[in-house]
């Protein structure tokens, strides 16, 4: 099976109704490109933006329940509803500020492809571990306790995001990135699995990421808030499909 490439933004908690013009426009670009290209929006935004744009629209988060007393939070099928196809789940903010483990996170993936979505797994290791040579187990060890049985292609993309390279500017050198992506993709169930690389991709350096060869896109922060920013890496990506 060729595995799907795809550029994904997350605008994590920004956007208003005001900034939907990107949203637009960045469709406007997804449009024109054979690649995937979608935006994990605030689920505010969500419907009012499904009314706009056909390309697909995430949630950045779920709960691992269908319903009931968990003021605040938000279904899978809730997203569905609103217009989603996809949502991040286990993404490092989440495990930071909401102390999440790989048990929710697997229980929401599980949730997410109940409700028809793709799961957007996230995995990294923070700072620490990687300059104490941990990447490879703690990958590992995030792969096997919250990827549920029967991931696949066609309901899973597995997100690598070094925590220490989310925002900073800072990104591993080239090698380490095809080194890493390499290793995630041999220890996945199914190979035909989609990884995308994340933390502080940009249009200067999208085009030597997304080039190596396990790597199938990025799932961009900051660099998609605006359709400045994010069309060029969708072309990035475009030139090396």
């Amino acid at each position: 099976m060729t595995r799907r490439r795809s550029a994904i933004g997350n605008w994590k908690m920004n956007g208003l109704t005001a900034n939907l013009s990107d949203v637009d426009q960045i469709a406007a670009a997804a449009a024109q490109a054979t690649c995937g290209t979608g935006l994990c929006l605030p689920a505010t935004l969500l419907h009012v933006a499904r009314g706009r744009v056909t390309m697909p629209l995430g949630g950045q988060d779920c709960h691992a329940s269908e319903s009931g007393a968990h003021t605040g939070d938000i279904s899978a099928g809730m997203l569905a509803d609103a217009g989603a196809s996809m949502v991040i789940v286990g993404h490092c903010e989440r495990h930071a500020d909401h102390g999440e483990t790989n048990e929710i996170v697997a229980a929401k993936s599980g949730a997410a492809w109940n409700a028809g979505l793709t799961a957007i797994l996230c995995i990294g290791e923070t700072e620490t571990q990687y300059h104490t040579g941990q990447t490879r187990d703690v990958l590992a060890d995030q792969i096997a306790g919250s990827l549920p049985e029967g991931a696949n292609a066609d309901n899973t993309i597995i997100a690598y995001e070094p925590v220490w390279a989310i925002g900073t500017g800072r990104t591993p050198g080239i090698g380490e990135i095809a080194q890493t992506h390499a290793f995630i993709r041999s220890r996945l169930p199914d190979p035909s699995l989609s990884i995308l690389y994340g933390g502080s991709v940009n249009a200067s350096n999208a085009a030597g990421i997304f080039a190596l060869a396990d790597v199938d896109g990025g799932l961009v922060g900051g660099a998609s808030l605006t359709a400045e920013k994010f069309v060029p890496i969708i072309k990035a990506l475009e030139a090396t499909s």
